[in-house]
C-alpha cells in the first residue's frame, strides 16, 4: 500500500504532473520568447524597433531588412558558401565514420581493441586550439573549405554509437551476402548502411547542425573575407555599427537593427526546418545504436 501512493493516478502523481507541464511550458516560454521578438523585429520598421523596447507582433510589417540582405553579394555568397559546405562535409564525415565504424564492429578486427581504446583517448584528451592549427597549417589547408570539413570528419562518439549499431545487426546477412560472393565493402554498401538510416540520419543531422553553426573553424582558418561562412557574416553584422557593406541605394541606408535580426533569423531557419524530415529517425538511431558497450 505504500506504493499505490506514488502512482501518478493519486493525487498526487497529478499533482505532479501539473507541475512538470506548467514547468516546461515556462522552460519553452524562456527558449522561445527571444525567438520570436528577433522574427518580430526582422519584419519591423527600424523606427518601431528603436522606440518600442519589446514586441512580439510588429505594428507595421517591412520586408526592407530582408531585401537588403537578400541583394547583398556578401550575404549571398555566404550562404551560398555554408549550404555547399554543409552538404560536402556532413556526408564526407558520415562516410569516413562509418566506414571506420565498421571494420571496428568486427570482433576479429587486429588490433580493433586498441585502436577503439584509442579512439575514447581522445574524447577525453583532445590536441587542442593551437596543436589543431599548426596541423592545418602545416598540411596547407588554411584558407581552404577543407579546413572546415577535415580536422572534425570523425567524431569519436558518432563512431562508437554507429559502431555499436552496427554490431547489432544480425551476423548471416554478412554471411549470406559473402556466400552470394560479395566482398566486404560490397557488403557494407548493399547491406549494412541500407540498414542503418536510422543511426546514419540521427548523426547526419548531428554534423549537419555542427558545421552550419560552426564559427571557430572558419574564424581561425579562413583569412579571405569573400571565403566566409554564414555564421562569420552574422557575427560581421551584429557586431558591426557600420552596414554600408549592405547598401544597395547610396542615398538610404538599411535598417541596422532590422537586418542583424534579418540574419540572425536567415541563419537560424534553415537548420531548423532540417529537424523534421529526420525526427522520425532520430530516437529510434540514437536508442538502438546505443544498447550494446
Amino acid at each position: 500500500m505504500a506504493r499505490e501512493k506514488y502512482r501518478f493516478n493519486t493525487p498526487a502523481g497529478r499533482v505532479f504532473d501539473v507541475f512538470n507541464v506548467v514547468i516546461l511550458v515556462v522552460i519553452g516560454l524562456i527558449a522561445l520568447v527571444p525567438f520570436l521578438y528577433v522574427l518580430a523585429g526582422s519584419f519591423a520598421t527600424e523606427a518601431e524597433i528603436a522606440t518600442r523596447p519589446f514586441f512580439l507582433w510588429p505594428e507595421t510589417f517591412s520586408l526592407k531588412a530582408y531585401s537588403t540582405i537578400l541583394t547583398s553579394d556578401a550575404f549571398v555568397r555566404a550562404l551560398v558558401t555554408t549550404v555547399l559546405v554543409t552538404a560536402v562535409g556532413t556526408g564526407i564525415q558520415l562516410l569516413l565514420t562509418a566506414s571506420m565504424a565498421y571494420p571496428l564492429s568486427k570482433a576479429n578486427l587486429p588490433g580493433g581493441r586498441v585502436m577503439l581504446m584509442l579512439i575514447v583517448f581522445t574524447m577525453v584528451f583532445s590536441g587542442g586550439m593551437i596543436p589543431t592549427f599548426l596541423v592545418v597549417k602545416e598540411l596547407g589547408l588554411l584558407d581552404t573549405y577543407w579546413a572546415l570539413i577535415l580536422p572534425a570528419a570523425i567524431n569519436p562518439f558518432s563512431l562508437i554509437i554507429i559502431k555499436n549499431f552496427f554490431q547489432q545487426l544480425p551476423k548471416e546477412l554478412e554471411e549470406s551476402a559473402m556466400i552470394d560472393g560479395a566482398n566486404e565493402v560490397r557488403t557494407m554498401w548493399s547491406v549494412i548502411l541500407p540498414l542503418s538510416k536510422p543511426v546514419l540520419a540521427t548523426f547526419a543531422l548531428f554534423y549537419a547542425v555542427g558545421i552550419w553553426n560552426d564559427f571557430m573553424s572558419p574564424l581561425l582558418y579562413l583569412n579571405d573575407s569573400s571565403m566566409w561562412t554564414l555564421q562569420m557574416f552574422l557575427r560581421q553584422v551584429t557586431a558591426a555599427t557600420d552596414l554600408s557593406m549592405l547598401q544597395s541605394d547610396a542615398s538610404e541606408m538599411p535598417p541596422a537593427q532590422g537586418i542583424k535580426f534579418a540574419v540572425i533569423i536567415v541563419a537560424t531557419l534553415p537548420i531548423l526546418l532540417f529537424y523534421p524530415f529526420l525526427q522520425k529517425h532520430f530516437a529510434k538511431g540514437m536508442l538502438l545504436g546505443s544498447v550494446k558497450g
